[in-house]
Formats: C-alpha cells, sequence, structure tokens
C-alpha cells in the first residue's frame, strides 16, 4: 500500500471511495511482490501496479465490480495452459489480489495509518482476505504499543496482535493463516499482515569518494543512509548528499553507540570503506560480534584482507565471525569507477539477501526469480 498510499489517503480525506487492490501472495517468477498495491479511484482513475501491466486490466474491472457491489475480493491469477485468451502472467508466475472497497466507513484509521507511515512509526495492518463471508475484509491496526479494529473474534485478534508484532520487528510482510476461531493450527481463515517499519538502515564508513557513491545506491534502494568517519574535513553533508546523515566520530564508538541504543537490526547493512586498519579493524570487532545484523561488507584489495583477517584474529575474533564478513567487498562485476563499484557491492547485498548466485540470468536456466525463500514471507524494501 505504500506506492499508492499519498493517493488513496487524498481520496480518503475528500470523503471518496476508492478500490484498493493489494498482491497478497506470489508463487514461481511473480512480478511483484506482497504488499504491491494498485487503485481504482472514485473517477475511474488507475493508480500503482499489481504486476507490471500483466493482469492490469483484469484487476482493474474486478475493482470497479467491488466499487459498486462493496463485497472484497480474492482473486488468482496465473498461467492458463487450457484457455489462450485467460487474463495471466505471461513470466509463468502466480499471483494472488485481495481487491477491497476503501473509504472512511470501511477503514477509518487510514489517516492514522498514513501518519505514522509518514512518521517512520512501526505499524502493521492485519486484514482477512479469505474465510467466512461475514469476516472477509475486516481487520486489525497492530501498533507496538496498541492495537484498534477487530477481525471479529477476540482470540484471532489476541494471536494476531503477537504474530503480527513479530513480523513488524522484522519489518516482514506475510500470510497467516488460522483456524476459524483463531486456532494457530487451523485451517479456513487468511490474514494478509502488511508491516510498515522504518527504512532498514544502511551505515557506510569511510568518508571517501566511493562512499558517496554508495550512500547514493543505498538511498536510490530504500535505506537511510548514515556516512560516519572521525575526520570533520572528510565527513560533511555537502560532500555525501546522497546520506540522511553525517556524523563525524570513530566508527567503532558510533556502531557501539548505536548498538547499545537498540538502533542495529536485521536490516541494516554496514559496509567498511575506509581500508584503514586504525579505523577498519575496530568497528569491524564491534560490528562481527553484533547479534543481528543484515549485511557486514569491507573494502580492501587481497592484501588488504589477508592483514586484516591477522588483526581481526589477533583481538580474538573466530572464523565462524570472520565468516559474517564479505571482504573484499562486493560482486566481481568488473567495476573500476566508485559509481560501479557501489553498483557491486548493491549486487551482493541483494544476492545474499534473496539467495542469488550473482551469474547471468541468460547463462541460468529455470525461472529468473528465487523460489527457495518462502513466496508469502518477504521483505518490503
Amino acid at each position: 500500500m505504500r506506492d499508492v498510499l499519498n493517493s488513496l489517503a487524498s481520496w480518503w480525506d475528500d470523503g471518496k471511495s476508492v478500490a484498493l487492490a493489494t498482491v497478497v501472495g506470489t508463487f514461481r517468477s511473480a512480478p511483484r511482490q506482497p504488499g504491491a498495491s494498485m487503485l481504482v479511484g472514485p473517477g475511474g482513475e488507475a493508480v500503482g501496479s499489481v504486476s507490471g501491466g500483466c493482469v492490469e486490466g483484469a484487476v482493474y474491472e474486478l475493482g470497479n465490480q467491488v466499487l459498486g457491489d462493496a463485497r472484497p475480493v480474492l482473486q488468482r491469477y496465473g498461467v492458463s495452459d487450457d484457455d489462450a485468451f485467460a487474463v495471466g502472467l505471461t513470466c509463468g508466475g502466480i499471483l494472488d489480489v485481495f481487491v477491497e472497497k476503501v473509504d472512511r466507513d470501511t477503514f477509518p484509521q487510514l489517516r492514522e495509518i498514513a501518519e505514522a507511515i509518514e512518521a517512520e512509526s512501526p505499524v502493521a495492518i492485519a486484514t482477512v482476505v479469505s474465510g467466512p463471508v461475514e469476516r472477509t475484509g475486516k481487520r486489525l491496526i497492530i501498533w507496538p504499543d496498541r492495537v484498534d479494529g477487530s477481525t471479529g473474534s477476540t482470540r484471532l485478534d489476541d494471536a494476531l496482535r503477537d504474530d503480527a508484532r513479530g513480523l513488524l520487528d522484522a519489518g516482514r510482510n506475510a500470510m497467516l493463516h488460522y483456524g476459524i476461531d483463531g486456532q494457530r493450527r487451523g485451517e479456513g481463515l487468511d490474514v494478509f499482515v502488511e508491516s510498515f517499519a522504518p527504512p532498514p538502515r544502511m551505515i557506510v564508513f569511510g568518508a571517501i569518494d566511493f562512499a558517496a557513491a554508495v550512500a547514493q545506491m543505498g538511498s536510490f534502494l530504500g535505506y537511510r543512509v548514515t556516512v560516519c568517519d572521525a575526520r570533520p574535513v572528510f565527513a560533511t553533508s555537502s560532500r555525501f548528499p546522497g546520506a540522511n546523515e553525517v556524523v563525524v566520530e570513530w566508527p567503532h564508538r558510533y556502531l557501539k553507540a548505536e548498538s547499545e541504543a537498540g538502533r542495529i537490526d536485521g536490516r541494516t547493512s554496514i559496509c567498511v570503506l575506509t581500508h584503514d586498519p586504525k579505523f577498519d579493524v575496530p568497528v569491524l570487532e564491534v560490528a562481527l560480534r553484533l547479534p543481528e545484523v543484515g549485511y557486514i561488507g569491507a573494502m580492501g584489495s587481497r592484501r588488504t584482507h589477508e592483514d586484516r583477517l591477522e588483526r581481526l584474529r589477533e583481538v580474538g575474533l573466530t572464523d565462524e565471525e570472520l565468516n559474517r564478513m564479505a571482504s573484499p567487498i562486493g560482486l566481481d562485476l568488473g567495476a573500476r569507477t566508485p559509481e560501479e563499484t557501489a553498483v557491486s557491492i548493491a549486487a551482493e547485498m541483494i544476492a545474499l539477501h534473496w539467495g542469488g548466485g550473482g551469474n547471468r540470468l541468460a547463462d541460468r536456466p529455470g525461472p529468473i526469480h528465487i523460489t527457495d525463500r518462502p513466496a508469502d514471507l518477504v521483505s518490503p524494501s
């Protein structure tokens, strides 16, 4: 919903009704991930996308139908071998799309949710997308410290409150399955949880030209980017326009303080670009001992890498801890410039996150999207 939120909230403010179509499940090589949304506006406007063009026409018609009769619909779109004229995905994937009518009556909490997302405050929306007719479309809004709304079952609300907060902490969307009355091991009721957590963090250590390109790339990928360096003459906002903040501090001190403050989690990416042992060894010692972190990469030549490993072993790091570090940083793309190197680093981060091999798609048989991660449990970045 995030990608269409501005238009949705504007129509809601005006008291208009809108059809909201949301991808709630994907299988095989689906083009969009759960959470991707499309609107059918009060004047017939189409905003957003659920498939990159494959099934938008059919979803648009379904949205108009839902606007007319106000009954939410869960629709599956995929490849049809039996009907050449059936609506499907040319990529061979399958999408489950939930279409509902949204206005002030059906979704009274929308304005508060929009304000929370804009303020980067965590909130999750749990919507019943399949089950008894009287339950379908009901929702529970979950904040870290409170809930609003109801699915029509106190037991289900209690289960969702706990389960959705776990997803919210991880910044994940998921389809959850329950029994009709909220039993966790039951069947018959499916709830889509869409989490709106603050953006994941990227911390770039080393105020060098490569850091400017990496910060710009991180911002493009949706990270909240911090550049940190102990040298005030280099660590300036004017040199790093792509960063959200530039911090003058010794890297290891900054990272330790951020960890102690609870601002480092499993979605945080750390890029150590200093390739100077007096900076990178202390900060990597802190980073590699963090209980949770999404990515740790360190720049340097093979010789720098071997020297760094020796120094880190001397301060007591184990081989298991050292194996968490991507060094030399990035994929082998033949990169030379800071911008090309930033692409190489981003490519490695994406490959490690999704389980990709970093090879040419043209040389690999089978689907182009990784299918060994659960299709109904995905990250929103």
